[in-house]
C-alpha cells in the first residue's frame, strides 16, 4: 500500500486533508510524457504538423480518468475493441498507481452497481467546489472552439451496418480493469470536486468513445479544459464511435486518427501508454494498415493543398496517413520528416530543397531500406539546386533523379499549347495503367524533358505538346538495385488532380508500389 492509500484509509479525514498539502514531498513518482499537439505550418494555411513536446508532471497531482469502459455495448465491434485494449489499460493503471496517480473509474450510468463500495463513497464525500464556469452535465461541441467533428457520429451500428436491439447491454465497467484501494468511482461532477480536494492539476483521460463521451462527459476533455485542468488524451487507449460506411468513408482506425488530430488541434495534447509502460504503444489487432507518409515541400504546384484530400479519399480506407509539410519560414527544413522512419510507403512532392544532413540522412535511409516510393513532378529535382551550391550546413543529393527515380530531368518545354498524354499500348497490361487510356487525353502544365531514360526505367506513359511530334516519357517505374519499387510521373499540376485519369494513375501507382491489390475506384 502506498503512503497516499495508507493515510487515506487509516487517518481521520481532517488529517488526510492536512497532509494533502505536503503530498509532493511524499510523492511516489514523476511522469515524463511525450505530448503530441498540432502546429499550423503558417498562419491561415490550415495545414498542421505534429509537434512533440515533453511534459513533466508530479504524479501526486495527477489523475487518470477511465471513461465508459463498459462490459458490453450497443455496438458489438465497439465492445470487442474495449475488450482488446482493456488488458493493456489495466497495466497502465497498475504502474500509475505505483507512482502515486489517483485513478478515477467513470463507467457512466452504472453507479448503482458501486454505491456500497468505498471507492464510490470516496468520490461522493468530496466537498462541492464553486467554479467560474458552471460544471456541465454534458459539454456539447463548441462551435467557438472547434469545427464539426471530422467523422460522422450516428447511431452506434457495427462496421457491417447491423444494429443490436435498442436495450441496454452494459451494467458495469469491464472486469478486466481492477478497482483497487485508493481508487475512486464517479460519473459526474464529484470527479472534479475530488480532483480539487486532492490538489489534482493534471488529468490523463482514456476510454471510449473519443468523439463522444471522452470529449463531452462531465469529467471529459471539454469540461476539464473549461475548468483550467491540464489534460491529455492517451490516444492508444481510446476508440471512436465511427462506422466506415459513413463519411468520410475511411478505415475505422483512420477515423480514430482524424479524431485525434481534431483534439490535438482544438483541445489538448495526446500521449500513449508507452509513456507510462515503455515499449511500443498499443495497436488494435484489427489495425493492419500500412503507414503512408506524404512529404510536401514545394510551392508552385500546390500539392500541399491537393494531396491531403486526395489521399484521404483514395487511401483512407486502407492506409494510416501522415502528412509532412515544409517549414513555411525556412525552405530547407522539413520538420516531421522523421515520420519516414516508420513509413511503409511514401508519396513525395518536393522541389529543390537542400536539407540539414540529419534530415537528408532520413531520406537516404528510407531509400536504402528499399521502401516503396511514388514521386511527383518536381521530385525529380528534389534535393539539388541545379548550378547553385548548398549553404553551409546543408546537404544535397543531385544524383537522386537518376539513382532513385530512374529519370533524366532536363527542365521543361515551356509549351503554351496543351500537353497530351497517353498510356503506352505495349505496357497497357501493367496494373498501374488499369483504366488509363492508350489514346491522348489533355493534362495541365508543361511537358518535362526526360528523354532518354536509363535502361533501368520502364516507361508506362508518353506525352507530347499539341501540334508537336516531340515525345517525352511522363510516367515510369524504376527497379532500384536494392529492390524497392518506384513510380515517377512528371504530371502533378493542380489542374491535373481534377482529371479522373490522373487520379486513377496516382491511386493505382501507390497501391502497386506498396505491393497491394488495387481496389475499385469510388
Amino acid at each position: 500500500m502506498t503512503f497516499h492509500r495508507f493515510i487515506r484509509y487509516t487517518l481521520p479525514c481532517s488529517v488526510v486533508i492536512l497532509l494533502a498539502s505536503v503530498s509532493v514531498a511524499f510523492g511516489d513518482g514523476v511522469l515524463k510524457l511525450n505530448a503530441r499537439t498540432r502546429a499550423e505550418v503558417s498562419p491561415g494555411s490550415n495545414r498542421f504538423r505534429e509537434v512533440i513536446k515533453p511534459l513533466t508532471w508530479d504524479a501526486s497531482k495527477t489523475a487518470i480518468v477511465i471513461c465508459d469502459m463498459w462490459n458490453d455495448h450497443y455496438c458489438r465491434n465497439a465492445a470487442r475493441r474495449v475488450a482488446e485494449m482493456a488488458p493493456r489499460m489495466n497495466e497502465v493503471l497498475k504502474k500509475a498507481r505505483e507512482q502515486g496517480v489517483l485513478i478515477i473509474h467513470s463507467p457512466s450510468g452504472c453507479m448503482e452497481q458501486y454505491e456500497d463500495m468505498p471507492q464510490r463513497k470516496f468520490a461522493l464525500e468530496a466537498p462541492k467546489v464553486e467554479t467560474t464556469i458552471p460544471l456541465q452535465g454534458w459539454c456539447y461541441l463548441n462551435e467557438k472552439h472547434e469545427p464539426a467533428m471530422p467523422v460522422a457520429v450516428d447511431q452506434p451500428s457495427d462496421d457491417d451496418g447491423t444494429i443490436r436491439e435498442a436495450v441496454r447491454h452494459f451494467e458495469r465497467q469491464i472486469d478486466t480493469l481492477e478497482i483497487m484501494d485508493g481508487d475512486a468511482i464517479s460519473d459526474g461532477p464529484d470527479a472534479f470536486y475530488l480532483m480539487k480536494q486532492r490538489g489534482i492539476e493534471n488529468v490523463i483521460i482514456m476510454g471510449v468513445h473519443t468523439n463522444m463521451c471522452v470529449l463531452g462527459r462531465p469529467f471529459g476533455i471539454r469540461q476539464m479544459v473549461y475548468q483550467g485542468q491540464n489534460i491529455v488524451l492517451m490516444r492508444d487507449m481510446t476508440d471512436s464511435m465511427y462506422n466506415p460506411r459513413d463519411e468520410p468513408y475511411v478505415n475505422h482506425y483512420t477515423g480514430n486518427d482524424l479524431v485525434f488530430e481534431h483534439i490535438e488541434r482544438h483541445w489538448c495534447p495526446t500521449i500513449t501508454s508507452a509513456d507510462i509502460l515503455g515499449g511500443q504503444p498499443f495497436r488494435f489487432p484489427g489495425d493492419r494498415r500500412p503507414h503512408l507518409v506524404i512529404v510536401m515541400a514545394e510551392e508552385g504546384y500546390k500539392t500541399a493543398q491537393t494531396l491531403p484530400p486526395f489521399a484521404l479519399k483514395h487511401f483512407g480506407a486502407y492506409f494510416k496517413i501522415t502528412c509532412v509539410y515544409a517549414n513555411a519560414d525556412d525552405r530547407n527544413d522539413i520538420p516531421g520528416i522523421e515520420a519516414l522512419n516508420d513509413a511503409d510507403v511514401a508519396i513525395w512532392s518536393i522541389r529543390r530543397r537542400t536539407l540539414p544532413k540529419a534530415q537528408l540522412d532520413i531520406v537516404r535511409k528510407f531509400i536504402a531500406d528499399g521502401k516503396p516510393l511514388v514521386a511527383l513532378r518536381t521530385t525529380s529535382h528534389a534535393f539539388s539546386l541545379g548550378k547553385k551550391n548548398p549553404a553551409d550546413g546543408l546537404a544535397e543529393w543531385p544524383e537522386f533523379d537518376s539513382e532513385v527515380l530512374g529519370g533524366n530531368y532536363q527542365k521543361d518545354h515551356l509549351n503554351k499549347s496543351a500537353t497530351l498524354v497517353h498510356a503506352i499500348e505495349a505496357a497497357a497490361g501493367h496494373p498501374i495503367l488499369h483504366g488509363i487510356p492508350t489514346t491522348d487525353f489533355r493534362v495541365s502544365g508543361t511537358l518535362y524533358k526526360n528523354d532518354p531514360l536509363p535502361t533501368t526505367a520502364a516507361p508506362l506513359m508518353l506525352g507530347h505538346v499539341e501540334g508537336s511530334e516531340t515525345v517525352e516519357p511522363v510516367a515510369w517505374t524504376h527497379q532500384r538495385p536494392n529492390g524497392g519499387r518506384v513510380f515517377y510521373t512528371s504530371l502533378g499540376h493542380p489542374g491535373t488532380f481534377e482529371i479522373p485519369e490522373f487520379q486513377r494513375l496516382l491511386k493505382n501507382a501507390t497501391y502497386w508500389v506498396a505491393g497491394l491489390p488495387i481496389p475499385a475506384s469510388r
